[in-house]
Formats: C-alpha cells, sequence, structure tokens
C-alpha cells in the first residue's frame, strides 16, 4: 500500500511525504522543515535516517543538482529478470517491441497434449508480471506490449510464449530508464499525447486507448488499454481515448 500526503508549510511551501509500507520519502524546498518532520517521526516511531534517497522499490535514483537533472532506472532489477528467464549475453538483442508477425489470438491457446504439457513448464504469468513492474514504475514503452501478453495470461500457448522472450530481448537492449530535467528556458508545463486505433483486438475487435503526460520532459503518467465496448467507426474510437484521457488531465 501506498500513501502520499502533503502540508502547506507557514511559508506558503509544501512538504511531501510518501509511504510504503515502512518506507518513507520526503521532499521539501525547506530543508529545517524536512529536518523538523524527521524529528518529529523520531519521536513517535523507531526509525532509521538514510539520508539522500539513491534506491527505492527496486528503482536507482540518480541527481545531477549541476545540469538540473534526476534519473530514475530499473536495471539492477531487469537484469535479473532477464537472468531469471534465461535471456542470457548469447542472446541477440531485438530494437522493436512484439514485430508486426506477431498476431495473438485467444484461438492460438495449446490444443495438443504436447503443448500443454510444454507451457505447464512455462512461467508466463511471472514473466509477464516482471514485466508488468517496470512498465508501471519506469518502463512506459512496455504499456502495450505488456498489454496484449497480459490478456492470454489463463491459457497461454507457445505463440504467446515467444511474444514475451521478444519483449525480454527488446529489454536487453534497452535497460535505460526516465530522465527529469530542469529547463529554465521554457515554462515547466504538463503535456499530454494521446491516440487510439481502430478494432486492434483481433479477439473482440474493441479499440485501444493509449496516452502520455510528461513534466520536465519526461512521462508522469502513461496508459495503454482495451475500450470497453465495440466503437462502430474509428471517429467513436477517438473519442472514446479522448475521454479516457480527459479524465487523467482532470486528476493531474
Amino acid at each position: 500500500m501506498t500513501y502520499v500526503c502533503y502540508n502547506k508549510l507557514s511559508g506558503g511551501e509544501y512538504i511531501y511525504l510518501l509511504l510504503y509500507v515502512d518506507d518513507i520519502l520526503t521532499a521539501s524546498k525547506s530543508k529545517s522543515a524536512i529536518d523538523k518532520l524527521k524529528k518529529d517521526l523520531s519521536s513517535e516511531f523507531e526509525m532509521k535516517d538514510l539520508g539522500e534517497a539513491k534506491k527505492v522499490l527496486g528503482m536507482k535514483i540518480e541527481r545531477n543538482r549541476r545540469s538540473g537533472k534526476i534519473s530514475l532506472t530499473q536495471k539492477g532489477y531487469l537484469q535479473k529478470v532477464l537472468q531469471r528467464f534465461n535471456i542470457n549475453s548469447d542472446m541477440k538483442s531485438v530494437s522493436t517491441l512484439l514485430a508486426p508477425h506477431f498476431k495473438l489470438k485467444a484461438i492460438m491457446s495449446p490444443t495438443t497434449v504436447e503443448e500443454c504439457e510444454y507451457m505447464t513448464r512455462v512461467s508466463y504469468a511471472c514473466a509477464v508480471g516482471s514485466l508488468m513492474y517496470a512498465m508501471v514504475c519506469t518502463r512506459l514503452d512496455l504499456s502495450q506490449a505488456v498489454s496484449m501478453i497480459s490478456r492470454y495470461m489463463h491459457d497461454p500457448s507457445r505463440g504467446h510464449w515467444e511474444a514475451v522472450k521478444w519483449v525480454l530481448r527488446y529489454i536487453k537492449g534497452t535497460i535505460d530508464g526516465l530522465v527529469f530535467e530542469k529547463d529554465s528556458t521554457s515554462k515547466q508545463e504538463c503535456v499530454g499525447y494521446v491516440d487510439s486505433d481502430y478494432a486492434g483486438d483481433l479477439d473482440k475487435r474493441r479499440s485501444i486507448t493509449r496516452y502520455v503526460f510528461t513534466l520536465f520532459q519526461a512521462p508522469v503518467s502513461w496508459r495503454s488499454i482495451l475500450h470497453f465496448t465495440v466503437a462502430l467507426s474509428t471517429t467513436e474510437a477517438e473519442y472514446m481515448t479522448i475521454m479516457e484521457a480527459m479524465k487523467e488531465v482532470i486528476w493531474l
């Protein structure tokens, strides 16, 4: 469970606190406010001050204050995922996510005893879950692919598993994360991009909503999801997509 709160200080500035189980991150322009918060929490709970955050929930935090950059990466986590699913150094990486020859459908589910036995030895759901965690945290480029391969976790086939391994090979060659960069020459505004396909789901002919919102030149919110109903035209599909994106705009 994650809990985020903020409190307005007397000077008009804010102090933010993010709590995940027993890990806490704090942020504020006022160092004295953070020191006071630490002192107040220490008086109530047994806690350890680890100083400036360097890693949280498998994400590595790196700062370059001189250039005004901060990066979030999951390189260590992703390397462990690749090792777990036998994507070794000898295996060639790929530069695209889910090449055009992957036409995933539910009808591809195993039909023979041999294939069923083969898939019982494959950790399909575990692999998809590992990719999903990376996608949620720092790898928005995985959103579309993870959305597709996760639809078949209940009965995956060898063809579905080949698609998962393809995504893992893509990660092997693209293991970086997000970089937020301060730019004093322009306004720091939230910018959004949104698009839809039409009947991209080959099983139920539903369309797909995709959007991404950026702040400080890096993504802060992204999504790729099937529509809940079937659109009857490309125009209707676009309207449905814009509606989903606008709900995120209002929240942001």
